[in-house]
């Protein structure tokens, strides 16, 4: 039953939750849905907050959004950047209009100059105008790939960089002396932006190398993106584009797709069939928020997504290529995380270029050059299909930036009579192939994922398909790596295996991240991806069993 405390919260919140809708919702729920909705609220995770659409403190609501906001403006305040620059924007979600407009009002009640975006936007734009405008915050409402009934808020400081400690904490310390939510000041607002979505399209085509034009076939999954995507690769020179119809203009109910993830099983099969009807010679499919970005290429056997790992492989490849080797090369930095694939690294060490190791989340890639004095960050990935391919410009994942870079070296390949499976293959014998994949296992919340972990940790696996395994625990590591997360790696001179278990930072799942390198030193590409399969196929057997 409810506590008697817990019902005096919940009494006040919803006396004074200034939606009736969410207030008449709490009103009907049992006493175990009120324990469930007000035993905690929600935290910034791995991309900001994210929660379904509900009344109480664990979902996303106007009164959250009011309370977050004032404890964002406390936060800046006591910064000592009151009056200063915010930007707001908002992907096409339900409810994610009220929302943006409910964060502008409050910031502009506390005294700041506020940018309302007039239309819902890219998230990457929103860290490019941060970033452009010199602004202090910015504030995005989105959910990015998360299931239609979700939806959160993602901020950013300085520079367009994602919060991390102590902000976030320090805002949700703020969060918890708000005032009730009905009693936050708001005043009205104007919109505007369009000056800062041109330039951030004008600024996207930048990323060109090249100026000859590529078939694309492209679908926004029914997000925010399609428009801003089509206009960026116009105005690039990349004018033969085709587009999945059906899901092209922004539905919050992503009705084409059980979910509105490009990595998820049936997502792309449209994307993927007009590919081959418009004999495409690259797929893009982006996320609803438009800030990742996934590939498709043609094969003899059909079209096929690539991984995130294998465009992350393409795209630091390609951009380190145009680095003047010595001196400048040096002073490059590359990124990506712990739980992504380990051939960066040896991509950038035959460049002569930097590599640099993060934790999960673009709040900590956006940051790989930071304590690097004369680096340069060039180019950081994640295994989930992010990628920051201008960091001058976008200090986070841009699918928009992404997609443009992959076309381009569409072009690029196809001038030298090559192709982007080949340059897979010549990647994979100089480097060793490298067989990725992933498992996740639905939690009913943090606890279960917290005892799934504490399980593996008082009883690892003493050997991973055969091998001796060495266990290291991120939670008792040292900064900038402290998380809680496993690696648990083994192998031998031919052959490397590594899986990386950790709790999502945006969803009720724990996740088992694997790689298995295996040498090609003899060329026997066929031979080499079979055994790498084969020990892969292992893993995700061992890994679906916790």
């Amino acid at each position: 039953m409810t506590s008697s405390a817990t019902s005096t919260t919940v009494q006040e919140w919803i006396a004074h939750d200034p939606d009736p809708r969410t207030a008449a919702e709490l009103s009907q729920c049992s006493p175990e849905e009120l324990d469930e909705r007000f035993s905690r609220s929600l935290t910034f995770g791995t991309a900001g907050l994210r929660g379904p659409l509900r009344g109480g403190p664990n979902g996303m609501n106007l009164a959250v959004v009011l309370r977050t906001t004032w404890a964002v403006a406390k936060v800046l305040k006591d910064r000592g950047m009151e009056g200063s620059q915010v930007v707001v924007g908002r992907d096409a979600r339900h409810r994610s209009d009220e929302f943006a407009r409910a964060a502008a009002e409050v910031l502009a009640a506390q005294g700041f100059q506020v940018m309302l975006m007039l239309a819902a936007v890219p998230t990457p734009v929103i860290a490019f105008t941060v970033r452009h405008m010199n602004a202090a915050a910015g504030i995005q409402i989105t959910a990015s790939h998360n299931p239609p009934t979700d939806n959160g808020y993602k901020v950013y400081l300085e520079e367009g960089l994602q919060i991390v400690e102590p902000t976030d904490t320090d805002i949700e310390a703020a969060i918890a002396e708000a005032p009730f939510a009905d009693e936050i000041p708001r005043a009205a607002v104007e919109t505007g932006g369009m000056a800062e979505i041109q330039a951030y399209i004008e600024r996207s085509t930048l990323v060109r190398r090249t100026k000859d034009d590529v078939r694309v076939a492209l679908t926004p999954l029914h997000g925010v993106g399609g428009e801003y995507a089509l206009d960026a690769l116009v105005r690039a020179g990349i004018v033969d584009v085709h587009v999945v119809e059906n899901q092209f203009a922004p539905d919050p109910d992503f009705p084409t797709v059980r979910l509105p993830n490009p990595e998820e099983p049936g997502a792309v099969d449209g994307l993927l069939a007009l590919a081959a009807d418009v004999d495409a010679e690259i797929a893009v499919a982006l996320d609803p928020d438009a800030d990742r970005c996934a590939i498709g290429v043609p094969t003899p056997d059909g079209w096929r997504m690539l991984s995130g790992d294998e465009t992350g492989w393409l795209l630091g490849e390609y951009l380190l290529a145009q680095v003047e080797p010595g001196p400048v090369m040096e002073r490059m930095v590359v990124a990506s995380t712990v739980v992504s694939s380990r051939m960066l690294a040896s991509i950038a060490a035959a460049h002569g270029a930097r590599h640099v190791e993060t934790l999960t989340g673009f709040k900590w890639l956006s940051r790989a050059d930071e304590d690097l004095p004369g680096h340069t960050l060039l180019y950081a990935y994640e295994e989930a299909i992010g990628h920051c391919v201008d960091p001058a410009a976008v200090r986070d994942k841009d699918g928009i930036t992404a997609a443009l870079l992959a076309c381009d070296l569409v072009a690029a390949l196809r001038a030298q009579g090559r192709t982007i499976l080949g340059v897979l293959d010549d990647l994979a014998r100089l480097h060793g192939v490298h067989t990725t994949a992933a498992v996740s296992r639905p939690v009913a919340d943090a606890d279960e994922a917290a005892a799934v972990l504490a399980r593996l940790r008082d009883t690892p696996p003493d050997r991973l398909a055969g091998y001796d395994v060495t266990v290291s625990d991120l939670s008792t590591s040292p900064d900038p790596l402290r998380s809680d997360a496993l690696i648990l790696s083994g192998g031998d001179g031919d052959t490397s295996v590594r899986m990386v278990v950790r709790p999502s930072g945006t969803e009720p799942k724990v996740k088992s991240y694997i790689e298995v390198r295996r040498s090609c030193a003899n060329g026997d590409l066929q031979t080499a991806r079979a055994d790498a399969q084969r020990v892969c196929d292992e893993l995700v057997a061992l890994a679906e069993q916790w």
